[in-house]
């Protein structure tokens, strides 16, 4: 292992890559990357996926916007096919609350020219046939939102990072982040010490110990959400089918699996237990069934866990610690990590190497919290 880096990024997952190669794109030398296990081992392999457009904050919505027109181009751009499938996200809506909070979303998201609409319950079935109704009073749906394979996105990156110069470190834990009079001396693993004075904490549900190992703290925590996923079927429908006010997002693979998740904040574990549940599974396979009831007799292959990274207003916290030199954070992603990993990548690279970014990211700093300036998303499962 190299002994002296010009910029260490703790995280071997889809934002520590993406960030990698921007930087290496624009012309950045001497990058280390720094993954505890294997590349996508952590959230961005266990995520469910989606990449959508759709949400509450100004902020979000051009994140993802910008993200999907890379998502666009990017299996050209790394030469690796990350298997882009456009095929919407339909979100539907159960209460008035839910609708009136949907009309305010999808003004905004028009405005940035974000192409989504409102629907009603009798169109929501044009567009999934399948469904079942019952409770549903509308929605909205955007028919450029889809999904991507996220291992095979992972790599993509973290293969394009190595080809521009970047270093990948599997299995090297950082133990220590030494640091002197607020500016950052080295990182050490426990393969030896890089001498540095740029980190990017990039830990995903991690990345709070990783600030504690620098002496600054990020107002994070982790908690465990879960996942499962069927076996292949005949083709359904084609949508991410998703709620807030019910908790589920489901969508069938392009290889006619059935994929789904939802977050239980009020009984699911805060740390970084990723051990899956049975009580998990029957819930979901509920929720699944009651939706789209043609899944009765479907039968499940297996479930798995992985972390999202809680900020208190379930937006990330991007760009450097007031406190410490050169120590950069993309973090606290909330669940979104992986569907707006390629702009913030960008932006990231663009904040460490030019001091200034091509899309402010100012009040996504982590002095926010403090200002009491925080941007609640609404739109969050």
């Amino acid at each position: 292992m190299i002994k002296r880096a010009d910029i260490v990024i703790i995280g071997g997952g889809v934002q520590g890559c993406s960030i990698a190669y921007n930087l290496a794109k624009k012309g950045a030398k001497n990058i280390v990357i720094l993954e505890k296990n294997t590349c996508a081992s952590g959230s961005s392999g266990r995520c469910g996926a989606g990449i959508r457009q759709q949400f509450g904050t100004k902020m979000n919505c051009m994140l993802a916007r910008e993200s999907m027109k890379t998502f666009e181009t990017l299996s050209e751009e790394l030469d690796y096919d990350i298997e882009l499938n456009r095929a919407g996200y339909l979100i539907l809506a159960y209460t008035e609350k839910e609708i009136n909070q949907f009309k305010k979303n999808v003004l905004l998201e028009q405005s940035l020219d974000i192409d989504a609409k409102m629907v009603t319950p009798e169109e929501a079935k044009e567009i999934v046939s399948c469904l079942n109704l019952e409770g549903i009073i509308g929605g909205t749906f955007c028919s450029t939102d889809g999904n991507v394979n996220p291992l095979y996105t992972t790599f993509a990156y973290a293969e394009a990072a190595q080809r521009l110069g970047a270093k990948y470190y599997p299995f090297t834990e950082v133990t220590e982040i030494k640091t002197e009079d607020g500016r950052i001396l080295s990182v050490i693993t426990n393969k030896g010490e890089i001498l540095t004075s740029i980190v990017v904490d990039a830990a995903g549900g991690y990345s709070g110990p990783v600030g504690k190992m620098a002496g600054v703290d990020i107002p994070v925590y982790s908690q465990r959400h879960q996942i499962l996923v069927t076996e292949p079927i005949e083709p359904l429908w084609k949508p991410m089918l998703m709620s807030f006010s019910e908790n589920y997002y489901f969508q069938q693979l392009p290889d006619g699996g059935i994929l789904g998740g939802f977050g239980d904040p009020e009984h699911e574990i805060k740390g970084d237990n990723i051990n899956s549940t049975w009580q998990f599974s029957r819930t979901m396979a509920k929720k699944m069934v009651k939706l789209v009831p043609i899944l009765n007799e479907v039968h499940m292959v297996r479930q798995w866990a992985g972390l999202y990274n809680m900020s208190p207003d379930s937006q990330p916290i991007l760009g450097e610690h007031p406190k410490l030199k050169g120590f950069y954070m993309s973090l606290g992603f909330s669940g979104h990590g992986f569907m707006l990993a390629p702009t913030t990548g960008k932006l990231i690279a663009e904040l460490i190497l030019d001091g200034k970014t091509s899309i402010p990211i100012d009040k996504l700093d982590i002095g926010r919290f403090k200002r009491g300036e925080l941007i609640i998303e609404p739109s969050v499962v």
